[in-house]
C-alpha cells in the first residue's frame, strides 16, 4: 500500500497529541502542558498541520502561538503500517513554558499509536525530563536545550497511554531523578484527568550528598496541586535518625526540594547514637529548610518513647516537638501528661529506677548537655527494690521546676528542683518522711543510686509517729544534706529538731533517718514540752517544760538522750549540772556523770525558820535519779551544803517529798531526808560529827550518826561518842545512845551562853 502523506500526517498528529499527554502525565508541576494538550485536541488534526515538514526518513512538527514556540516534535523516521498503526522512531518532544524558560522533554527509540483502541505504546525505554530550566538567553524560538537545570527525570519501559480514559500506565520498573535525589519504583499509573501519578510498588529514593536520606515505601503517589508526594508504609532513613509511617506525605517547594514531611497512622521516629531513642505516635510532621536540613518535627496524638542501652528509658506524652540542628535532634519538647521511666542499669538491677512526671518537659539531647527540664511543676520518683538488707522504698521529689542532668550514656547525674521543692520518702510499714525547701539537689552515683541530697532555703522535715496519738518528729534549718550510705541528715543554719514533744537547737544537727537518732553540736538546747504532771514524782514531776543545755547531744527515738560538755538540766527551780547528763523523757530519769574538776551539782529546798524555804546543794561524782522513786543517788565525794551545815560522804541518797499540785513550778523539790554513807563528816558552825552513816531528817533538821563509832567534837565541851549520836541544827541538844552495859545511853544538853 503506498504511503499516504495526508493520512500519515493525521495519524502522526493524533499520536503527537497523545504523546504530549504522556508528558503531562509525568509532569509534576507545569500546568501549561495540560493547557496545550486540550488546545491541541480541540484544534483537530488539520490545525496541527501548520509548519509540518515530512520525508521518508525525517519528520518534524512544531506548534507556535503569538510568535512563540509551544512545542516541537522530531523523529528520524515515520512509518504507516498495514494494520493502521503509526510508528515513530528516535522521537524527541520538547514542550516550552509560557515564558520560554522551562522545558519538558520526552524521548525514546520507538512509539506506536493504535487509532482503533486509542492506545499509544512506547517500544523500549522512554525518558522524560520535566520542569527543566535552561541556562542562557531566553528567545521565543529555542532549539532543544543542551543543558537543563533542576529537571525531574523519569525513565521506564512498557509505557501505554489510553486516549479514551486519559490514563498512562506501565508495569515495568520506573527510575526517576531530581536534583536532590534519585530512585525507582515498579509500575506506575498517571491519571491525566486527576493529574495524579501513582507508583505501584517497591518505591526507593536516595537523597544526594554525603549522609543523604534513603526512602523506601510500598507505594506512592505524586500530584501537582498541591506539589505533593505521598507514600504508603514508608521509611525515611538518615545516618542519625529514621522516620517510619503507614502514610507519609512529602510537600515540595517550587524547586522540587522537600519542604515538609507529614506522617499519619503508626509514625515512628528513631534517633541513633550511643543509645537509640524511639518515639511512636499516630501523627508526625518534619519541616525541612532550603538546605535540606530538618529544622523541627512534631509527634502528636499520644507519643510513646523508648530508649535502649545500659539504662533503658520508656515514656509517654500527648505531644512531642522536636528541634534539630544539622539533621541531629537537639531538643525534644514533650507536653501533655509527660511520663518517663528510667530503668536501673543492667549490671546493677538492684539500684533505683527513676520516674519523671510533668505536664511538659524539655529534653536536651545535644552531645555534652543532656537534660530534662520540666515546664511548670514536676515530679521525680526514685524506687528501690527490696533486698536481703533492706525493704523496698521510694522517694518522691516535686518542685515547681525540675531539671534532670544526664551523662553521655543517658544515666541520671543530678536532679535540681526549685522553688517549693518537696521530698517524700516511703518504706512499707513506716510513716512517710517528708522534707521541703526552696532548692533541692539530688546527686547520683555511677551505679545509678542516690549519692547525696542537698536542700537549701527554709528546709523542713516531718515524720509522723508510728504510734497513734503520739507526736512525730520535725526539723528545720537553712540547709540540709543527706547521705544515703549513712542515712544521715546534716542540718546547718539555725537548725531545730522536734521529736515527741522535745525541741532541740544547736549550731549543727545530724539526724539518722533510719534509727531516728539525732546528734547536735555547739550551743545545744533541748526543751521537753507537752509533759503531764506526775503526782508521785518530785524533782521532775511538774508539767512545766524541762530544759537541758550542753555543748553536744545524742538523742534517740525512744526518748533518751545524752548531753555532754557543761550539761545543765532544769525544771522550774530544780537544777542538775554535770559534764554529762543522760535523760529519759518517758521515765523521767537522770544519770549525771561528773569529773574531779567538775562534779555533778543539784539544788533542793527544805523548810527554814518561820516557814521559809532554804536551799540545799548536793554535789558528787555521779548522780542517778528516777522520779517515780523520788530518790537521788550521789556517788563519789558527795558534798551536801545547807544554810548552816556541810555534809561530806562517799555516797548519799537524797529522798524527796512528793510534788504537790499546789506547789509553784518555780520552787525546787522539797527535801525529805538524806542518807549518807562512807567516811561521813558533818560540819555545823563550831561542831563537827563523823561516822560511817548519817541520816538527816529535813522536817526537824536532825542529824543521826552511826558506825565508826560516831563522834561529835565541840571545841568548848569536847568530844562525844556513842553507838548513835543525834543532834539538831536549831539547838545544842545531842542525843547519845549507848551500846549495852559498856556504853549506856547519855543525853547531854548544852547550855546556851
Amino acid at each position: 500500500m503506498p504511503l499516504n502523506v495526508r493520512r500519515l500526517r493525521l495519524w502522526i498528529a493524533a499520536a503527537i497529541a497523545l504523546l504530549v499527554l504522556v508528558v503531562a502525565g509525568f509532569y509534576l508541576r507545569g500546568y501549561y502542558a495540560r493547557y496545550l494538550l486540550a488546545r491541541t485536541i480541540k484544534e483537530k488534526t488539520q490545525k496541527l498541520g501548520i509548519d509540518i515538514q515530512q520525508s521518508a526518513d525525517q519528520f518534524s512538527l512544531s506548534k507556535s502561538e503569538g510568535g512563540r514556540t509551544i512545542f516541537t516534535i522530531h523523529a528520524s523516521k515515520a512509518v504507516q503500517v498495514t494494520s493502521g498503526h503509526a510508528e515513530l522512531h528516535d522521537v524527541n518532544i520538547v514542550v516550552y513554558g509560557e515564558q520560554g524558560n522551562r522545558f519538558d522533554q520526552i524521548y525514546g527509540k520507538s512509539f506506536e499509536y493504535d487509532p482503533k483502541s486509542g492506545m499509544v505504546r512506547a517500544n523500549g525505554e522512554v525518558h522524560i525530563d520535566l520542569q527543566g530550566v535552561a541556562k542562557g538567553e531566553q528567545r521565543p524560538d529555542l532549539s532543544p536545550p543542551k543543558e537543563l537545570e533542576n529537571p525531574i527525570h523519569l525513565q521506564t519501559t512498557g509505557l501505554e497511554f489510553n486516549r479514551n480514559t486519559g490514563i498512562a500506565n506501565t508495569n515495568e520498573q520506573i527510575e526517576f531523578r531530581v536534583p536532590q535525589a534519585s530512585g525507582s519504583a515498579v509500575g506506575a499509573t498517571y491519571d491525566s484527568k486527576a493529574a495524579k501519578l501513582t507508583l505501584h510498588s517497591a518505591v526507593h529514593l536516595q537523597q544526594s550528598g554525603e549522609g543523604g536520606a534513603t526512602l523506601t515505601a510500598a507505594s506512592g503517589t505524586i500530584t501537582k496541586d498541591p506539589q505533593l508526594i505521598e507514600f504508603n508504609d514508608a521509611l525515611v532513613a538518615r545516618q542519625a535518625s529514621d522516620i517510619e509511617a503507614e502514610h507519609l506525605s512529602v510537600y515540595l517547594r517550587e524547586d522540587n526540594s522537600i519542604e515538609k514531611i507529614l506522617g499519619t497512622g503508626k509514625v515512628i521516629a528513631t534517633t541513633h547514637g550511643k543509645t537509640d531513642t524511639r518515639a511512636e505516635a499516630p501523627h508526625g510532621e518534619a519541616f525541612v529548610d532550603a538546605d535540606d536540613h530538618i529544622q523541627k518535627g512534631i509527634l502528636s496524638g499520644g507519643v510513646v518513647i523508648d530508649s535502649q542501652g545500659d539504662q533503658a528509658m520508656h515514656g509517654t506524652a500527648g505531644r512531642v516537638l522536636l528541634d534539630f540542628a544539622n539533621n541531629q535532634l537537639k531538643v525534644a519538647h514533650a507536653v501533655d501528661k509527660v511520663h518517663l521511666v528510667q530503668d536501673p542499669p543492667k549490671n546493677h538491677p538492684q539500684q533505683q529506677s527513676m520516674t519523671l512526671n510533668a505536664q511538659a518537659v524539655d529534653f536536651n539531647v545535644a552531645p555534652g548537655k543532656r537534660t530534662a527540664s520540666t515546664i511548670g511543676p514536676g515530679q521525680i520518683v526514685l524506687s528501690s527494690p527490696a533486698s536481703a538488707k533492706a525493704s523496698a522504698s521510694s522517694t518522691v521529689a516535686t518542685a515547681d521546676h525540675l531539671i534532670a542532668n544526664f551523662d553521655a550514656k543517658g544515666h541520671l547525674q543530678t536532679l535540681v528542683g526549685s522553688p517549693n521543692a518537696k521530698v517524700v520518702s516511703s518504706i512499707p510499714g513506716q510513716p512517710d518522711k517528708t522534707t521541703t525547701s526552696n532548692v533541692l539537689t539530688v546527686s547520683m552515683n555511677a551505679a545509678g543510686g542516690v549519692s547525696g541530697i542537698t536542700q537549701e532555703g527554709d528546709f523542713r522535715y516531718s515524720e509522723p509517729s508510728a504510734k497513734p496519738g503520739e507526736l512525730g518528729s520535725t526539723a528545720a534549718a537553712a540547709k540540709a544534706t543527706y547521705d544515703p550510705q549513712t542515712q544521715m541528715f546534716t542540718l546547718t543554719g539555725s537548725p531545730r529538731i522536734t521529736d515527741s514533744g522535745s525541741t532541740t537547737t544547736a549550731d549543727h544537727v545530724r539526724v539518722n533517718r533510719a534509727t531516728g537518732d539525732a546528734f547536735a553540736d555547739g550551743n545545744v538546747k533541748t526543751t521537753y514540752s507537752d509533759l503531764k504532771a506526775q503526782p508521785h514524782g518530785a524533782l521532775l514531776a511538774s508539767s512545766e517544760p524541762i530544759h537541758i543545755t550542753a555543748a553536744k547531744m545524742i538523742g534517740h527515738r525512744n526518748g533518751t538522750a545524752t548531753y555532754s560538755g557543761n550539761a545543765r538540766l532544769w525544771q522550774g527551780s530544780n537544777t542538775v549540772g554535770a559534764p554529762t547528763i543522760d535523760f529519759d523523757r518517758d521515765k523521767r530519769t537522770v544519770l549525771a556523770q561528773g569529773k574531779p574538776s567538775q562534779p555533778v551539782s543539784t539544788v533542793f529546798v527544805q523548810p527554814g525558820d518561820e516557814g521559809k524555804q532554804t536551799p540545799v546543794t548536793v554535789t558528787g561524782s555521779r548522780l542517778s535519779y528516777m522520779d517515780s522513786e523520788r530518790q537521788a543517788h550521789f556517788e563519789g565525794g558527795v558534798v551536801v551544803r545547807s544554810a548552816d551545815a556541810t555534809l561530806t560522804a562517799d555516797h548519799a541518797t537524797v529522798f524527796l517529798n512528793p510534788h504537790a499540785s499546789s506547789t509553784k513550778a518555780t520552787q525546787a523539790s522539797q527535801l525529805d531526808k538524806i542518807v549518807a554513807e562512807g567516811h561521813v563528816e558533818v560540819q555545823q558552825q563550831d561542831r563537827r560529827g563523823t561516822g560511817n552513816k548519817l541520816v538527816y531528817i529535813a522536817q526537824d533538821q536532825s542529824f543521826t550518826l552511826t558506825g565508826g563509832p560516831p563522834s561529835i567534837f565541840d571545841a568548848e565541851h569536847g568530844k562525844v561518842t556513842g553507838v548513835s549520836l543525834t543532834f539538831f541544827s536549831h539547838d545544842d541538844r545531842v542525843l547519845v545512845e549507848g551500846g549495852g552495859k559498856s556504853a549506856p545511853s547519855v543525853t547531854k544538853a548544852r547550855v546556851i551562853k
